[in-house]
């Protein structure tokens, strides 16, 4: 992975699921496995990039869905 521009490497550090609870650790790891999958056919450019960001824009908005809707609302 070293070899991969300073951009890639942190965007890929975004995917990580193993942090999480099962439930939300079992969605973020679809989104995690097609980065990575994108990542080792693609090489690194600003396409790339943009790719990775909205991917993971997709990963927290389908997170956010399966915890309900009232996420990030204020009380």
């Amino acid at each position: 992975m070293s070899d991969r521009h300073p951009a890639t490497v942190h965007l890929l550090k975004m995917f990580g699921y193993e942090h999480l609870p099962p439930d939300l650790a079992a969605i973020s790891k679809q989104s995690h496995d097609l980065a990575h999958d994108m990542t080792a056919i693609i090489k690194d450019g600003p396409e790339l990039s943009d790719g990775l960001r909205q991917l993971l824009r997709a990963k927290d908005s389908f997170v956010r869905a399966y915890l309900g809707d009232d996420v990030g609302t204020p009380q």
